[in-house]
């Protein structure tokens, strides 16, 4: 039996941190070898989306503290509400970040962003046919480093330099520029086979449309 065909399986787990967007916990895993001890990230999985215009894509400048620098990325959120699905998660984040609407959406695919230790997955969209018109749809104030956050226009060579010359840094923008450089417009039907530990110790614990980040077992419910 190659080293590839083990069956690899959870002997125990041990929650070490619950916090509001995150988890860590320590596994203790069958391997080829005999048990290893190993530290995950539970995360929310998440979703990003390529809105276009003009042949031209939009993207975002924000600081990210956890490089403690500005980057330039996409429009993106965490799937962080009880039952909300990847798409509307998507087309609430386009309205929150770009304030846009779109009348026809296309998956990208999906990116696994450090495997190594976390579990977060993002879906990547393609949205097009854009209105600024958010009639009915309501917008919450930016806050924190979502305050002071910029867009710009740029065209899809552009952006694909962006991204060689390292202007573009994001893992999951990086991967969703090359989409579109390749031409990707895969179906949005097309299922999202992710299992986020954290979403489902925590979605029991709300209603649909809840926010998760505050459904901790004896955290209070805001």
């Amino acid at each position: 039996m190659s080293p590839s065909d083990h069956d690899y399986s959870v002997e125990e787990s041990e929650l070490l941190l619950d916090a509001p967007i995150l988890a860590v916990r320590r596994d203790t895993i069958s391997t080829a070898t005999g048990p290893a001890k190993r530290e995950i990230l539970e995360h929310f999985s998440s979703v990003a989306i390529a809105a276009i215009q003009d042949n031209k894509v939009l993207m975002v400048r924000q600081y990210r503290h956890g490089v403690g620098r500005y980057l330039w990325e996409l429009p993106a959120g965490l799937l962080d509400m009880v039952d909300e699905q990847p798409l509307a998660a998507a087309q609430r984040e386009l309205a929150e970040e770009a304030g846009l609407q779109a009348k026809t959406w296309h998956l990208l695919g999906d990116v696994v962003t450090s495997p190594g230790f976390a579990e977060e997955m993002c879906r990547m969209y393609k949205a097009t046919d854009l209105t600024d018109d958010l009639t009915g749809v309501e917008i919450p104030e930016a806050e924190g480093e979502e305050a002071d956050m910029v867009t710009q226009w740029v065209s899809i060579p552009e952006a694909v330099e962006w991204v060689q010359t390292g202007k573009v840094e994001n893992s999951i923008a990086v991967a969703a520029i090359l989409h579109l450089a390749a031409g990707t417009e895969r179906s949005i039907d097309e299922p999202y086979n992710y299992h986020s530990s954290l979403a489902a110790r925590r979605a029991h614990l709300g209603e649909p449309g809840d926010d998760m980040k505050f459904l901790r077992e004896g955290a209070p419910h805001t």
